[in-house]
């Protein structure tokens, strides 16, 4: 995966709140089709890292180079809200039904009717989904809704997949689900980044970074 060139690299990436270091990332290379787990304490900088990457939250400091070009955050930040896709812990889902959900990024991107039902419905398939095609979202089990969020964010397509804690407050049963997809997302070739605290192993990661006190260790 290292032979491959970075689609993003960030280097001497720092975050400040209340007098306090969130972040303070030396040097990270992202490759395309990578999965990679970033493990550590809550507090660690996990959850500021993923969202510095998704363009939620700009760092104080540093430079970022997209596919070889340099460039600082600012510059960057298109690019991330274009490319990147972050799912929260707690996903937000629409007052809406499971099939209109996982429809929506496309129908934001202006995809013709037809064409958005032959995707939904396979990606529907693939998350085992299809008989909860007509429920509200709002209605699912928490398992199921993270099912429907991560089927809504594949269904875009990014070039970076971000993972917040995504198995949180789950049953065992859930999480093995979860888990499952997760791992077929990345055996699909697409670029996952998962932040959480449970043992990295599970995920079958390419590689591990391990965080401490908002530094990589």
């Amino acid at each position: 995966m290292s032979q491959t060139p970075p689609i993003i690299t960030l280097t001497d990436v720092r975050k400040t709140l209340s007098d306090r270091t969130v972040l303070d990332i030396e040097h990270l290379s992202i490759h395309h089709g990578e999965c990679v787990v970033v493990h550590g304490k809550n507090g660690a900088g996990k959850s500021t890292l993923l969202k510095v990457l998704a363009g939620i939250i700009a760092p104080d400091a540093g430079t970022f180079s997209v596919n070889g070009a340099r460039m600082s955050w600012r510059q960057a930040f298109r690019t991330f809200r274009k490319s990147v896709v972050y799912l929260h812990q707690s996903p937000y889902l629409f007052d809406r039904s499971v099939q209109q959900n996982v429809a929506y990024g496309l129908q934001v991107r202006n995809v013709d009717r037809q064409s958005i039902r032959k995707e939904v419905d396979t990606a529907l398939a693939w998350a085992g989904l299809t008989k909860l095609g007509a429920r509200n979202a709002r209605d699912l089990s928490g398992g199921e809704k993270q099912r429907v969020a991560l089927t809504r964010a594949r269904i875009l397509a990014p070039k970076l997949l971000l993972l917040d804690e995504p198995t949180t407050a789950m049953d065992d049963a859930s999480k093995e689900q979860t888990y499952s997809l997760i791992r077929n997302l990345a055996s699909d070739g697409n670029t996952v980044y998962i932040a959480t605290h449970e043992s990295a192993q599970t995920y079958d990661p390419d590689r591990v970074i391990n965080m401490v006190d908002g530094r990589i260790v």
